[in-house]
C-alpha cells in the first residue's frame, strides 16, 4: 500500500537556532529547510548526521531523524546510515574544524562515492572553544592560536574531495541567492556530494580580522579558488554498486549455517588456553575446536593475542565453551591449557600460577618441567605412527585434550575439519585423539 506524504511548508522546529548575532550558520541552515521543502520529502525518510562544534547544534533544529556523534567522524556515521538504508536522504551537517579532524573520513567518503550530501560550514576557525585557527584558515589572519597571523595554508576542501573522485562539489557562501537550489542538486545527485560553504564568524573570526560579506568574495578571489558548482559528474552509486557487486557473488559469500550434529559432554562452561608460536596456526586449531563445539550445541567465544610481527613472537588462543550464552570474556585461570613452545609459555606464565590440581595441562615433553600444581599430561609426536607437521601438533594436541575433557564427541572435531586443509587436519586430529599413535 502507498502512502501519500503531503509536502511540508517547513522542516524547522519552532526553536531558535543558537548561533550569535549575525553568525552565516543560520543562514545556511535557513536556506537547507528551503532545499528541503522544494523537495517534498518526507522527514521520516531524511537523516540529519553532525557532530561538534557550532555546526553540530544544527540537526536538532529540524523535524527529520538525527544522529550526532563525534567530532569529524560524521561522515563515518552517514555512510553507515547510507549503506544500511540505501533508500533513505543522508545529510552531513560539519564545520571546517570536522575538516581536518576527520579529513581522512571526508576523503575515503568522497573516493567510494557514498551517496550523502555534505554541507561544510566553514568559518574558518572552532568557534565554539574560543576561535583556535583551523585547516581552513586564510593565510596571515588572526585566531587565538595564530595572533601574529596564521602561517599554514589553508586546505581547499572541493579540491581534495573533487580530486578523490567526489560526483558533485560545490563552493560558495552563505550569502548566495542560488545555496537552496544548489542543496537539491547535491542531495539529488546520486554519488557523494559536498557544499564547502563559507561564512561568518561573528564572535572571533570577524572581529580580529575585519572580515564581512564582501570579505568571503575577496579572500576566496585571493586564495586563487573558484565559487560555484566545481565537479558534476556521473559517479556510480557506492551502496548500489555494492549491491550489485553481492548479488554476483551469489552463494560464495552466503552466510553459512553451522549445523548442531552431536552433544556435548559438559554442563558448566570450560576455558582452553592455546599457548604457543606465531605462524603455527595456534589460531586456526583454536578456531575447529570452536566450530566443533558450536556444532555439538555449545556456545563458544575465541580470544587470540598474538604480536604484530604476527610470524614472530607469541600466539595465544583463549577458548570459553559453554551449554549457556556468554560474553566474550578473557581467561585468567583456564580449566586446560595447551603449551607448545617457549614463546606460549612467557605468555601464560600466571595461568600456569594459578592452576590447581583441578585444571589440565597438555604440553609437549619439552616442558615436562613447568611449575604449576595443575595435572600436566605430556605428548610426545614421536609415538604417533604417522608423520604430523610440527604446525599441526596445536590441532593435535587440542585434540588430545578434547578426548580427555570428554566436552564433546571427536566426531564433532572431525566434522568441523573441513575445508582445502581437510586430509592435513584430520591426520593431526588423529593423532591427538591416539588413533593414529
Amino acid at each position: 500500500m502507498s502512502i501519500t506524504v503531503t509536502p511540508l511548508e517547513t522542516f524547522r522546529t519552532e526553536d531558535p537556532y543558537p548561533f550569535c548575532p549575525g553568525c552565516g550558520h543560520g543562514s545556511v541552515l535557513d536556506s537547507l529547510n528551503e532545499a528541503l521543502v522544494m523537495m517534498e520529502l518526507d522527514p521520516a525518510e531524511v537523516v540529519i548526521v553532525s557532530d561538534i562544534g557550532c555546526a553540530g547544534l544544527s540537526d536538532q533544529y529540524f523535524t527529520t531523524s538525527a544522529f550526532h556523534g563525534l567530532h569529524g567522524r560524521s561522515t563515518t556515521y552517514a555512510t553507515g546510515i547510507k549503506l544500511r538504508r540505501p533508500d533513505l536522504t543522508v545529510v552531513v551537517i560539519m564545520g571546517d574544524g570536522g575538516t581536518g579532524i576527520g579529513g581522512t573520513h571526508l576523503i575515503n567518503a568522497a573516493r567510494r562515492n557514498v551517496g550523502i550530501s555534505v554541507i561544510v560550514m566553514n568559518n574558518f576557525n572552532f568557534g565554539m572553544t574560543g576561535g583556535q585557527h583551523s585547516t581552513t584558515t586564510p593565510e596571515g589572519s588572526i585566531t587565538s592560536t595564530t595572533p601574529g597571523g596564521n602561517l599554514e595554508h589553508p586546505l581547499d576542501i572541493c579540491g581534495t574531495v573533487g580530486v578523490n573522485g567526489a560526483g558533485y562539489v560545490y563552493r560558495g557562501t552563505s550569502f548566495d541567492k542560488d545555496l537552496p537550489q544548489r542543496m537539491v542538486d547535491a542531495i539529488r545527485h546520486p554519488g557523494f556530494a559536498l557544499l564547502d560553504v563559507w561564512d561568518l564568524c561573528t564572535a572571533y573570526f570577524v572581529p580580529k580580522n575585519k572580515l564581512g560579506r564582501k570579505g568571503l568574495d575577496t579572500t576566496m578571489e585571493g586564495l586563487g579558488l573558484d565559487a560555484g558548482v566545481l565537479f558534476e559528474r556521473e559517479v556510480a552509486e557506492y551502496t548500489e554498486a555494492y549491491r550489485e557487486a553481492a548479488s554476483r557473488m551469489g552463494k560464495r559469500h552466503a552466510p553459512v549455517t553451522i549445523p548442531i550434529e552431536y552433544e556435548s559432554g559438559i554442563d558448566e562452561p570450560l576455558s582452553i588456553v592455546a599457548a604457543g608460536s606465531a605462524g603455527a596456526r595456534v589460531r586456526s586449531a583454536a578456531r575447529l575446536v570452536g566450530l566443533a563445539g558450536i556444532r555439538s550445541g555449545l556456545w563458544v567465544t575465541q580470544r587470540d593475542d598474538f604480536p604484530v610481527t604476527v610470524k614472530a613472537g607469541h600466539s595465544v588462543s583463549q577458548l570459553v565453551l559453554s551449554p549457556e550464552e556468554i560474553p566474550p570474556v578473557g581467561v585468567s585461570v583456564p580449566d586446560v591449557l595447551v603449551l607448545l613452545s617457549e614463546d606460549g609459555l612467557k605468555k601464560v606464565g600466571e595461568m600456569l600460577e594459578g592452576m590447581g590440581p583441578d585444571q589440565l595441562v597438555v604440553a609437549l615433553p619439552e616442558f615436562a618441567q613447568v611449575e604449576t600444581k595443575a595435572r600436566v599430561e605430556l605428548i610426545d609426536p614421536k609415538g604417533w605412527t604417522s608423520r604430523v607437521p610440527k604446525a599441526q601438533f596445536g590441532l593435535a594436541l587440542l585434540a588430545a585434550a578434547v578426548v580427555r575433557t570428554g566436552m564433546f564427541p571427536p566426531e564433532a572435531l572431525r566434522a568441523a575439519a573441513g575445508g582445502p586443509f581437510e586430509a592435513e587436519n584430520v591426520n593431526a586430529i588423529d593423532a591427538g585423539l591416539g588413533l593414529a599413535g
